[in-house]
């Protein structure tokens, strides 16, 4: 008997605190029947709860989700988080952008200079190919010695590392052709992005 009474001081500060005066909660159980009671009931664990003021405005609502619903939540909280970082990326490249130029021409003259610097490795690339090229000339007139008898091996590993620059070299050649294509379109997109923010800014 005293441990009952115990048990029961123990719980009372509990029920009193959920069954304050002016609280009362709404919920439906799973057979479609709603209760107005001042302490959630068991029929209702499980289900959505609301909480009502004292002229029965729903104050709060305490959901009970299923988890295709809560799947459904977390995939929208990531997609706006993706979203934010999208955003905050784009407010930094543009607040990089106008602090890089101050102007048309300003964004103009930097193509000028990378495209400068491109042509520039391309011309010396080019050079390095055609002088591969004429290495190989005359190692082709060398060879024409060794018809008959073993070839040095010295000659033989010119050749070999003379046709690797000449690959490795024809091989960079395209990927700086490529890279002015890629200047371009850079600066053609800083161009637009440019003007954007600073008519914008005007308006």
């Amino acid at each position: 008997m005293l441990r009952l009474l115990a048990a029961l001081a123990l719980l009372a500060p509990a029920i009193a605190a959920q069954a304050q005066p002016g609280r009362m909660f709404k919920c439906v159980d799973p057979q479609g029947k709603t209760y107005y009671t001042q302490v959630p009931p068991k029929e209702c664990q499980g289900q959505t709860t609301q909480e009502l003021s004292r002229q029965g405005i729903v104050k709060k609502q305490n959901e009970v989700l299923t988890p295709e619903q809560i799947a459904a939540r977390e995939a929208e909280k990531k997609k706006k988080a993706e979203e934010d970082r999208l955003a905050g990326e784009e407010r930094r490249k543009n607040m990089a952008l106008l602090n890089t130029y101050s102007s048309e021409k300003d964004i103009e003259e930097a193509r000028a200079r990378a495209l400068k610097q491109a042509q520039e490795q391309i011309a010396a690339t080019e050079k390095s190919i055609a002088e591969g090229e004429k290495r190989r000339e005359s190692f082709e007139k060398e060879k024409e010695f060794y018809v008959k008898k073993p070839m040095p091996q010295k000659l033989e590993q010119d050749i070999q590392n003379n046709e690797i620059a000449i690959k490795n070299n024809r091989g960079l050649l395209d990927a700086k052709k490529k890279e002015i294509v890629t200047i371009n379109a850079k600066y053609d997109d800083d161009k637009r992005r440019f003007i954007e923010l600073t008519r914008g800014t005007k308006k």
